[in-house]
């Protein structure tokens, strides 16, 4: 197979719609561009937002784009804990919600364990895979920021969170640690990237491209 091009060069911002993986969105970008193409960090397939997605020559800026902070806002189900952390996972435990939800625990370095459908590796192998053929492990715990995590909505059942939290932190364990799972999870912003700025993948084409003095400017 030929390499692929490397123009158009730039960085697409995109708002993943729920369902397909991040990956199915890039292959799409890719098809649209012909140029080689890669991302600055995946969400769930339940989840939507924010996708950061490199085409051409401005793959080689990966490594100053994984590592931005990112902000979310989540729908946490407090009825129940998950295999998964999210809807796709099977009921874990169900019990009554929680009165003090205690979240200045949650702010500030904190550590958590990763969730067990995500893609870190045990013993060389993705921790998903693991986890579809039913593999129990022990997950290990992973440290990070939560720079700010606001209080947006409660209700009987369900907490909405506004978070602001550094790179490689997983929400869902945040949710599994207030004794529930992810219903809704949106990426609103990666560093000075925001989903105003994004258009869904249909919408598309290479001019929404932003250069990569722009990127390098923003940052």
């Amino acid at each position: 197979m030929p390499p692929r091009a490397l123009e158009p060069a730039g960085v697409a911002l995109v708002d993943k719609p729920a369902g397909p993986s991040s990956f199915a969105i890039v292959a799409q970008i890719r098809r649209m561009t012909g140029a080689k193409t890669g991302h600055a960090g995946t969400l769930d397939p339940f989840a939507t937002g924010l996708l950061l997605i490199l085409s051409g020559r401005a793959t080689k800026l990966a490594p100053a784009l994984v590592g931005l902070d990112k902000r979310y806002l989540t729908t946490i189900d407090l009825t129940a804990t998950t295999t998964t952390g999210d809807p796709e996972g099977d009921v874990v435990e169900s019990h009554p919600v929680p009165t003090d939800l205690a979240l200045d625990r949650l702010r500030g370095e904190i550590e958590l364990p990763v969730p067990a459908a995500s893609a870190v590796k045990i013993e060389g192998e993705r921790a998903y895979a693991l986890h579809r053929r039913g593999v129990k492990v022990e997950m290990p715990m992973r440290r990070s920021t939560v720079h700010a995590l606001d209080l947006v909505a409660r209700d009987e059942t369900t907490v909405t969170l506004a978070l602001h939290v550094s790179s490689g932190t997983y929400i869902r364990s945040v949710a599994q640690a207030l004794g529930g799972h992810c219903r809704e999870l949106r990426r609103t912003a990666v560093g000075p990237f925001a989903i105003e700025d994004s258009v869904v993948p249909d919408a598309f084409t290479p001019e929404r491209l932003l250069s990569e003095a722009d990127v390098l400017g923003r940052l």
